[in-house]
């Protein structure tokens, strides 16, 4: 009987998954309190600035950068959580859902953002946690996936309305580029797993 409620084990790596997730959010953290000091600077130079060749760079850097702190609480607890959903497939796994969704967001920001603004905040990575999250229960099938799926829309599944553009100030093009981004990952896992073991040389 003790077998059948004993959790399943924890999958390899995931300690050095959760320091890793920990390391990140401190260091958004840091650039908060270094953005303050510097008088907001970093994230007027340093975000997704769209169709700007100056604004290129942004997208490997304004995740990790903040409006204010509110901004970045707002972020810190999902990254955490959803992350650590994630990381319960594999540490291989969330490192591929961040890298992509990442890039792909940012991408999605400076090609369809509207010109003039700047786009920075952890959002899209969220969004593409969440999206990865609601659709490889879908994709997968298996009884793990499915109930982090549900999980995950439990307590982030209101936040589906920053999808839309209703509230000024939100980059509900960033959402959207980060959980279509997501959903991505979770139809096509399994080949773009695939194709890193090929490449990487790990």
């Amino acid at each position: 009987m003790t077998s059948l409620l004993s959790l399943p084990p924890l999958p390899e790596g995931f300690r050095q998954g959760i320091a890793l997730l920990t390391y990140g959010l401190l260091l958004i953290w840091a650039l908060a309190v270094v953005d303050l000091l510097t008088g907001r600077r970093l994230w007027h130079h340093l975000g997704i600035q769209p169709r700007r060749l100056a604004g290129l760079p942004g997208i490997f850097v304004a995740p990790l950068l903040h409006q204010d702190f509110r901004h970045t609480a707002a972020n810190s607890a999902p990254f955490i959580i959803l992350g650590s959903f994630i990381l319960l497939q594999g540490l291989e796994v969330l490192g591929l859902v961040t890298a992509l969704c990442w890039l792909l967001s940012g991408l999605g920001i400076w090609l369809l953002g509207r010109k003039g603004t700047v786009h920075l905040g952890a959002s899209g990575v969220i969004f593409g946690y969440l999206g990865y999250l609601l659709l490889r229960g879908y994709f997968d099938r298996s009884v793990p996936a499915v109930a982090l799926a549900i999980l995950a829309g439990l307590l982030y599944g209101g936040t589906l309305w920053g999808l839309l553009p209703l509230q000024r100030g939100k980059s509900w093009i960033g959402h959207g580029a980060g959980f279509l981004s997501g959903v991505w990952v979770a139809r096509h896992l399994e080949a773009i797993q695939t194709w890193w073991m090929q490449n990487s040389g790990w």
